[in-house]
């Protein structure tokens, strides 16, 4: 495997990471690929060195008057990998009316990221060959033959991206301060969903001082990748119980009266997928599934066409697409640039457990595993600061994407922080997401008075679909 430069210790590392670079310029925006926006480009640092790569950043102006104006709210999206140019638009829309009026919201393709020096891990050992190989390997030899799809994973990764080191959330936090200077702001207002969330407390470790308003939705656990990647696992199979008991409290599916009939016959489509629609994809389009409820009723009646109609399910497949095949490459490559790396046998050990717990777990979001074969990284990511003011966190009671225990671990880190909790919601993304005027109109007073809610608020959410 061909490895990156040799790792420095990182107290050699420091002046070159914490050097003050050359003032941002203003950027010149004008027309974006897409409408509802004005685009432009930021130069920033790349690492060591004195090479560059451009961030491209978008801007949706605030439509109040000039007496309402509070500056600009950077918004990001999560991933890692998620593009942010367009979601300024998006999810401007969705944002409350007051809010909108207030802050221009600021959207930006992340470092490796879309318009911003997007990375590339070509085949990334297979990835987009379907049928994919079986996920969730049984016995000694599938577990041998899942690690050596691991490693091509990681060669691929590194082949094409000699900088991969410096594709971090560290590096990437350092682009958030570029761009706040470069659009004249004292302060860093943001808003930060999912990976957004990790990059947010990412950004006040190293700039504690310039944290201006800040809110952090459905929140990464401050753990290292690999051991976040695991524990979402295991909630995924909680929600996936859920999905089963909802499922059969719907006859009008026909998939079974019982959570157990349910699975059965989950089991049964399962194995019996046949063409380029395997178990694997199966797994992936479920995964999906389960971190939003409004895709639960789809689900169940795609599924029911299937097993009583012979009908195709909905593919849910990473093709050739230029956007997936870079936010696959980003996912994987950040998160091996932000922690250490796990051991083949706590990868194996990992696998065990899951399948431990369930014969039939689903390892979808493992992707951390492939940084098993990945240098140590240069600067791991870290959270918090003692001197950062205090900041607003909101978060799903039942999210299986970002769980709950580990949104209270970050909040640990975050010295103050005040954390909103909608309760019976399963979903994952709660702010300006599933439209609760409770978590909406605290997190919009905080956005606009700096005012925080009452430590340990709880709102009332929506249960089950």
């Amino acid at each position: 495997m061909r490895t990156l430069r040799p790792v420095v210790a990182l107290a050699l590392l420091a002046p070159l990471l914490t050097a003050a670079p050359a003032a941002a310029e203003p950027p010149e925006f004008g027309a974006c690929p897409f409408e509802g926006a004005e685009c432009a480009e930021l130069s920033v640092p790349l690492g060591e060195g004195d090479r560059s790569i451009s961030i491209a950043i978008s801007r949706v102006r605030a439509t109040g008057t000039p007496a309402e104006h509070r500056g600009a709210l950077l918004v990001n999206p999560g991933g890692p990998g998620g593009s942010g140019l367009e979601y300024a638009v998006s999810k401007g829309e969705k944002l409350p009316e007051s809010v909108r009026r207030s802050y221009d919201i600021i959207g930006f393709d992340p470092r490796g990221v879309g318009r911003s020096a997007p990375l590339d891990c070509g085949e990334l050992g297979g990835l987009f060959e379907h049928p994919a190989p079986e996920p969730v390997p049984d016995g000694r030899r599938a577990e041998t033959e899942h690690l050596h799809r691991l490693r091509g994973m990681a060669e691929d990764c590194l082949r094409h991206n000699p900088d991969a080191a410096w594709m971090s959330t560290a590096s990437t936090a350092r682009d958030v301060d570029r761009i706040r200077e470069a659009l004249g702001e004292p302060k860093l207002n943001f808003l930060g969903v999912s990976y957004g969330s990790y990059l947010g407390a990412a950004y006040a470790a190293q700039f504690p001082d310039r944290v201006g308003r800040m809110v952090l939705d459905s929140v990464v656990s401050p753990d290292r990748w690999h051991d976040f990647d695991v524990r979402q696992a295991f909630a995924m199979l909680d929600q996936r119980d859920t999905l089963f008991e909802w499922i059969a409290a719907h006859p009008e599916f026909g998939l079974g009266e019982e959570k157990q009939q349910v699975r059965e016959v989950h089991s049964a489509v399962r194995a019996g997928l046949t063409g380029d629609f395997g178990p694997a994809e199966f797994d992936n389009l479920l995964y999906k599934t389960l971190s939003r409820t409004e895709r639960w009723e789809p689900f169940a009646r795609d599924l029911s066409a299937h097993v009583h109609e012979g009908a195709p399910l909905s593919p849910a497949l990473p093709e050739s697409d230029p956007d997936s095949r870079n936010y696959e490459a980003a996912l994987r490559t950040v998160k091996c640039a932000d922690s250490t790396r796990p051991t083949e046998d706590e990868v194996i050990g990992s696998l065990r457990a899951l399948r431990a717990a369930d014969p039939e777990p689903i390892v979808t979001g493992l992707e951390a595993t492939t940084c098993a074969y990945w240098p140590e990284p240069v600067e791991p990511a870290r959270f918090g600061h003692p001197e950062m003011p205090p900041v607003l966190l909101t978060q799903a009671e039942h999210d299986p994407t970002t769980p709950l225990d580990g949104a209270r671990r970050m909040q640990a880190r975050l010295p103050g922080a005040r954390m909103v909790t909608l309760r019976d919601s399963y979903s994952h993304g709660v702010f300006a997401s599933q439209r609760n005027s409770c978590v909406d109109d605290a997190a919009a007073n905080y956005l606009l008075t700096g005012e925080l809610p009452e430590d340990g608020l709880h709102c009332q959410g929506p249960g089950l679909p």
